[in-house]
């Protein structure tokens, strides 16, 4: 009896992929927006809250603690407190998760610029720049690194977490996968699926490429 349910269901039935087309390619569009719009958001909010704890280094700690909470939160009850705010909305959807990649990218940042050597600094100071010109062209440089990884983190994670924001029908490819799930249909739970798995495999490969190419200074020393 087994044997004949798993015949009649499939992993994959191509038929259903040939006629879902459409909703297919929507879902995956929609995941790649919310994946982008998150980490940007969350890029800018990192990028200001690691400005002011490298300023005010008494703010470190708040400001790393303050992440580390909203971390912490589950994606489904913190989309359950925004929906009375803003519906069943993208909106819902974009600030949980850009609120999950600020522990990342802010510690990264963080770590990025604590190891730049103090000599180095000094060096900066001594040529003349001005503190601004030292952070822009000697410690974000080296500090790069550590941002990059920390992007990579964020966007693999993002994609994952996209999937859950399905409970609010903005989940991109999770939509795919929760009506699978629902239907005990494998078909558009394993498209779902692996289209996320290699969205995020390739993501990282595209944020890891372009970061060898925003340090090439990094590969000549380990060549060397």
């Amino acid at each position: 009896m087994s044997i004949v349910a798993e015949a009649a269901n499939p992993i994959i039935r191509w038929e259903w992929v040939v006629d879902e087309w459409d909703q297919i390619r929507e879902a995956l569009v929609q995941h790649i927006e919310l994946t982008v719009l998150s980490v940007a958001l969350g890029s800018l909010v990192a990028a200001i809250l690691s400005a002011i704890a490298l300023r005010y280094r008494p703010m470190t700690s708040p400001i790393t603690g303050f992440a580390g909470f909203l971390y912490t939160i589950p994606s489904v009850a913190l989309f359950g407190l925004l929906v009375p705010y803003f519906g069943l909305t993208r909106t819902t959807a974009v600030l949980p998760l850009a609120m999950y990649t600020l522990l990342i990218l802010v510690t990264n940042t963080l770590a990025g610029f604590d190891a730049v050597p103090s000599a180095v600094r000094d060096a900066a100071d001594g040529m003349g720049l001005t503190p601004t010109q030292r952070v822009l062209k000697v410690e974000l440089p080296l500090a790069l690194p550590y941002i990059i990884a920390g992007l990579r983190i964020a966007v693999v994670s993002t994609v994952g977490l996209v999937t859950v924001a399905a409970i609010i029908g903005q989940g991109g490819l999770g939509r795919l996968i929760l009506d699978g799930l629902r239907r005990t249909f494998w078909t558009p739970m394993t498209i779902g699926a692996v289209l996320s798995i290699v969205m995020a495999l390739l993501l990282d490969g595209l944020i890891y490429g372009l970061g060898r190419m925003a340090t090439p200074w990094t590969q000549r020393a380990r060549t060397t």
